[in-house]
């Protein structure tokens, strides 16, 4: 019954209507999201109106702006979307193998030829449509990045401790995580943007992971006695 106490929070349960009403707020905010990342990616962050993506999305213009205070608080959330993913599908690849140097190539690989060729939206949202907008823009690209850089270095020092090995110094695992993301980076603006030739980013992906297998090796130092 609606009237009965939640035995958990100790609040009454939410009626059938007011949760029919919030899962269609979910969704229209869904479709908001997703006409947004369209727009922006096939016809730029600047040349895109609220009005286009609430047409996009078949909302009002009013909602748009319900959920989002102006077009770029709608990039910024699209950005730290994207930015979750990204950290996630790293998380989800580490978490397939006994951290080994497999673990990175398993990486590479779903980075490359998963999500690039899935995703070419998200690509050029947050590789290119983000690039040289407003402060706050630049904060939330320096966080994702940051974060990411973060994640590899830990994953790295993971794996050397699981081979019983030390990298040569304090700063190689810092040096080569920047170095991975810079990689990423680069390949999805060369290839994916700049080209367009998104075949070319998966026929490069064994040279790619490579020639970042041999960085990684070069820097880990023998096995400790």
């Amino acid at each position: 019954m609606d009237d009965e106490m939640n035995a958990e929070t100790g609040t009454a349960p939410e009626s059938r209507s007011a949760l029919r009403r919030k899962r269609e707020r979910e969704l229209r905010l869904r479709m908001v999201l997703n006409a947004a990342e369209t727009l922006f990616a096939r016809q730029g962050y600047h040349q895109t109106g609220m009005e286009e993506i609430a047409d996009m999305a078949e909302v009002s213009t009013g909602s748009v702006y319900f959920y989002f205070k102006n077009k770029e608080d709608l990039l910024i959330n699209l950005m730290k979307e994207i930015g979750y993913q990204l950290r996630e599908l790293l998380g989800t690849e580490l978490n397939k193998t006994d951290l080994s140097l497999d673990s990175l190539r398993n990486i590479a690989v779903a980075f490359l030829e998963d999500f690039c060729a899935r995703h070419p939206e998200k690509i050029a949202i947050f590789f290119r449509e983000s690039v040289g907008q407003s402060r706050e823009v630049e904060e939330v690209r320096k966080e994702v990045f940051l974060r990411l850089v973060s994640d590899i270095k830990e994953a790295l020092l993971r794996i050397a401790d699981r081979l019983d090995r030390r990298f040569v110094s304090d700063a190689a695992p810092e040096v080569i995580a920047v170095c991975i993301v810079g990689i990423y980076d680069r390949l999805a603006c060369h290839y994916l943007l700049w080209r367009d030739h998104p075949k070319n980013i998966m026929d490069a992906a064994d040279e790619v992971i490579g020639f970042m297998l041999g960085g990684v090796e070069k820097l880990l130092g023998n096995t400790e006695q």
